[in-house]
């Protein structure tokens, strides 16, 4: 009976014991959390704006900046691109218009302000080569070395081109080494004149 009394008070006491215990680290550890929440709260939205990458800004930017204009129809649509090509094609001619004012004027020089009659004519290309075919009526074929250097690699390339040229009188055979003019177009192939014999054929 005295060891049934015993043991039942003090395992009534240690609950009681523990329990305050218990309870003061829990009202310690509340004031602690509530402060957190508050000194977080303040620096929490701070962050993220300053670790934003420009480009997600403007991102950012351009899709408040879209949900805050009116829903438009297809028509305002296209009516807005229209007008934005315009817009965008007028300031091109206007760029473009100055640049070619510029090299004019640079070309030209300071003095000079209308264009010459040789520089609006243009000038015609002039060719030399060796008649190759003589058969046609006041036509010739005339082949053409060219030899240039390769725009990479500097090596000198060797290729050859074949002109049809207008021969009035028939004057021009195989063999002979020739000058010719560029003309206006004087049959479905023929773009050329001859000017004149260099070498006759041996």
């Amino acid at each position: 009976m005295i060891e049934e009394q015993e043991n039942p008070t003090p395992e009534e006491e240690t609950p009681a014991a523990e329990e305050p215990v218990a309870e003061e680290p829990a009202a310690e550890e509340a004031p602690a959390a509530a402060d957190a929440p508050e000194a977080e709260s303040p620096a929490e939205p701070a962050e993220p704006e300053e670790r934003l990458h420009p480009k997600e800004r403007r991102k950012k930017e351009r899709r408040e900046g879209s949900e805050k204009r009116p829903p438009r129809t297809l028509e305002e649509r296209i009516a807005e691109r229209e007008a934005e090509r315009r817009r965008l094609a007028a300031h091109r001619r206007a760029r473009r218009t100055r640049d070619r004012q510029k090299r004019r004027a640079g070309e030209r020089g300071p003095a000079q302000t209308e264009p010459t009659a040789a520089k609006a004519a243009g000038r015609r290309r002039v060719r030399q080569g060796i008649v190759v075919s003589d058969k046609a009526d006041k036509t010739i074929t005339v082949k053409i070395e060219i030899a240039r250097a390769h725009r990479v690699y500097k090596k000198i390339v060797r290729t050859s081109a074949t002109l049809h040229a207008h021969d009035e009188r028939n004057e021009a055979h195989i063999g002979d080494t020739v000058r010719l003019i560029e003309s206006r177009p004087l049959s479905r192939s023929k773009r050329w004149r001859l000017i004149e014999i260099l070498e006759r054929a041996r």
